[in-house]
């Protein structure tokens, strides 16, 4: 006959199995209307945060125009001395000498600077100008200095509108322009460059006008980027002093204004 404590044992066991059959069923029998539904653990797709300190990546811009270059173009040099003063000043010396001065603003501007001559060396036209057409993104200064005009003043020029007539018209192929229309492109550009250099030079020269000028200067015509002509009066002051003391005031004005026209450039403004 078994004992007891086994017969207790067998009750207690057929008692929790029918209690666990019946949490199971009350588990799977929806709930009565008005009545809450049975609340059931379900794992929830948790976002995923850099953790502290880790960098987060930003949607791709596509990039912008920048202006990274600006060639500097001392004009004249080797047998070729441009203007000559009666005093032995000879524009090609005095405007490499500003060119320098000019690098050095420039450079503070965060822009790297090619000068077309370091020395007294006399390259070409079209030497010049492929120097210039092998950047991407900069803009063509060239300085010189002239034999006539008011002493201690400045004049800014921008090359002429080109009217392209039937006589002259050409049908480019692949998008390429003649060597000697490769400004073309850029007229608007380089007269708002013009603008904003000669607007600095009144600033710093009495007697500067505040309005560029325009001619058909030969260095330009070849140029396929923003491209200006500076010209300081001039070779016929009886020493070379005046014209030195030019130098910084110059080289600050042609910084400021090129760093105005970078912020223009960049946002593709004229």
């Amino acid at each position: 006959m078994p004992s007891k404590p086994i017969c207790l044992f067998f009750v207690w066991m057929i008692a929790a199995s029918q209690a666990f059959s019946a949490q199971a069923q009350s588990a799977q029998v929806p709930a009565a209307p008005g009545q809450p539904a049975p609340q059931t653990s379900t794992p929830v797709a948790q976002q995923t945060l850099p953790a502290p300190g880790q960098p987060t990546v930003e949607p791709t811009i596509p990039p912008q125009k920048t202006l990274a270059v600006v060639l500097l173009d001392p004009a004249h040099g080797g047998a070729d001395p441009g203007a000559r003063g009666s005093s032995g000043i000879a524009e090609s010396d005095v405007v490499l000498s500003y060119a320098r001065l000019v690098r050095i603003s420039l450079e503070a501007q965060g822009l790297r600077v090619i000068l077309t001559r370091q020395a007294n060396d006399d390259p070409t036209f079209d030497d010049r100008s492929k120097l210039a057409n092998a950047q991407r993104g900069g803009i063509f200064i060239t300085l010189h200095v002239s034999s006539t005009g008011q002493p201690g003043t400045v004049r800014v020029y921008s090359l002429p509108h080109m009217a392209v007539s039937q006589k002259t018209a050409f049908a480019p192929h692949a998008g390429l322009l003649p060597w000697d229309r490769a400004q073309f492109n850029f007229i608007d550009q380089s007269r708002r460059l013009a603008e904003l250099i000669q607007i600095q030079m009144a600033q710093r020269f009495r007697g500067s006008s505040e309005t560029p000028f325009e001619a058909p200067i030969r260095q330009l015509r070849t140029v396929g980027a923003p491209a200006v002509a500076i010209e300081v009066s001039s070779v016929s002051v009886p020493g070379r002093a005046p014209l030195d003391q030019m130098g910084p005031g110059l080289a600050d004005g042609v910084a400021r204004a090129v760093a105005a026209f970078r912020t223009i450039y960049e946002s593709g403004g004229k």
